[in-house]
């Protein structure tokens, strides 16, 4: 296991942002947090880089399965900047699951499953682009947006600052509100902290934190197989310290929640 002057090293040298040595940034090529708009959504870009994924191990919170390690995501992509509401996804699967209706709240009550039928439904349509879930490294890089924080505003360590920027057990009158109520993090992504939990891409492995060798890694995609998927950015009903960028979460594929969203991933063109 790496010592912890090289960890701090590590930290130190990443947490300014992301590392986009290798990827130069060609004339007309998008910036980071720049927004645009596809099929009616609207999406941030997050750049490809490095970062340090996981948490500090004096993070106030953090649990046995955050051990820091440097990631590197060699491609952009465009993620939405706000969860999926359910006027988007009734517009695509003709009905609305959620237990808290309103049309621009975040849909809920949805499975990995079904958030897969989503996606096959809306990428058949629109067969020029490919529409995904994210990763948890790619959701965790985009929440972060270049900090390394117990929040993506700050450590906070009172949790003083948390209303201004997520909905959550404190705060939230016991349901989930419209996205983008909150301040956004610094690539303009809205309830990245909160609001819903984010359904991810990847099925839950514990060892990606726990390997003593830590190495850095790139374009991490999880174990082929497990029982559990990921879930990302805490909900209207948890302490706040669940709401942390690093925080991990994990549910089975057939689990119905009316705190449990997600968020759309584009892959670039």
């Amino acid at each position: 296991m790496k010592n912890l002057s090289q960890y701090l090293c590590m930290a130190v040298c990443i947490a300014a942002g992301p590392v986009l040595s290798g990827c130069p940034v060609q004339s007309g090529s998008p910036v980071a947090g720049e927004t645009r708009t596809f099929d009616g959504i609207e999406f941030q870009w997050c750049p490809p880089g490095t970062f340090v994924m996981g948490t500090n191990i004096y993070e106030t919170g953090r649990h046995g399965d955050e051990w820091p390690r440097a990631v590197t995501l060699t491609k952009g992509f465009w993620l939405s900047k706000y969860e999926i509401t359910q006027a988007q996804w009734e517009e695509v699967m003709g009905a609305n699951p959620s237990q808290f209706v309103g049309a621009n709240n975040p849909v809920e009550y949805i499975t990995w499953e079904d958030v897969r039928q989503f996606l096959v439904y809306l990428n058949y349509t629109k067969s020029t682009v490919t529409y995904r879930l994210p990763t948890e490294a790619e959701w965790e890089y985009a929440c972060r947006a270049g900090t390394y924080t117990r929040y993506y505003w700050g450590d906070d360590p009172g949790d003083v600052e948390a209303n201004n920027y997520a909905w959550h057990g404190l705060n939230s009158s016991g349901q989930h509100h419209p996205v983008g109520e909150k301040l956004p993090n610094d690539w303009g992504l809205y309830d990245m902290s909160g609001n819903v939990w984010e359904w991810c891409q990847d099925w839950y492995d514990a060892d990606f934190y726990l390997s003593d060798s830590l190495e850095p890694v790139t374009d991490p995609q999880g174990p082929e197989t497990g029982t559990q998927r990921v879930i990302r950015g805490g909900d209207w009903g948890q302490v706040v310290t669940q709401c942390r960028s690093g925080n991990r979460n994990y549910e089975g594929p057939n689990t119905i929640h009316p705190a449990l969203g997600f968020r759309l991933l584009r892959e670039a063109d």
